[in-house]
């Protein structure tokens, strides 16, 4: 499989992202780069065409929790010695041995949206297709898989959101910010 260029790039910032979030002894930057990390990973979500993931991605991952980060830091105190966190030669193997093996596995990978992947000439994807309309009364099949065959998974995405956008708010105002 050839990752096209704007996959690659993002994947190449996840990759940064997560090497800066993991070296960077300031707290805050590494918060920041968690951030850029968890946006990468939705935008990657909606290359791979999974729009709903991506925006619980963005909001509980790169917002929710991003804000919810920096007020703990807010009100802790923080000290500030170096800027770089040292890596063990056992843990940068460990890393490297991770990412060849997860590597390894991307060629193995259908390009995304190639007509004879499995997702697409299966037969679940056929009976979707054929009994959508029937069955749920919802014109457009992604809907239709969403809201009638997969409610309860779709009921309860929302409702994590939901609540992590609440116990947001919660947190934000009882916060007094000088």
């Amino acid at each position: 499989m050839s990752l096209s260029l704007p996959v690659a790039a993002v994947l190449l910032f996840m990759l940064g992202s997560a090497l800066a979030a993991a070296v960077l002894r300031d707290v805050v930057g590494s918060i920041v780069a968690f951030a850029g990390y968890s946006f990468g990973v939705a935008v990657l979500w909606a290359f791979l065409r999974a729009p709903d993931v991506a925006l619980t991605e963005a909001a509980v991952g790169a917002g929710i929790t991003t804000v919810l980060f920096l007020l703990t830091i807010a009100r802790t105190s923080v000290s500030r010695s170096e800027r770089f966190e040292g890596i063990s030669l056992r843990s940068g193997l460990a890393v490297v041995a991770i990412v060849v093996t997860v590597g390894a596995t991307v060629p193995a990978l259908p390009p995304v949206g190639a007509a004879g992947t499995p997702i697409l000439s299966g037969d679940v994807s056929q009976y979707y297709l054929d009994n959508a309309y029937e069955q749920t009364g919802v014109t457009n099949v992604v809907t239709a898989v969403l809201v009638g065959y997969r409610g309860f998974d779709t009921l309860g995405e929302v409702a994590v959101v939901f609540a992590a956008g609440i116990a947001m708010l919660l947190v934000l105002r009882r916060e007094a910010f000088v």
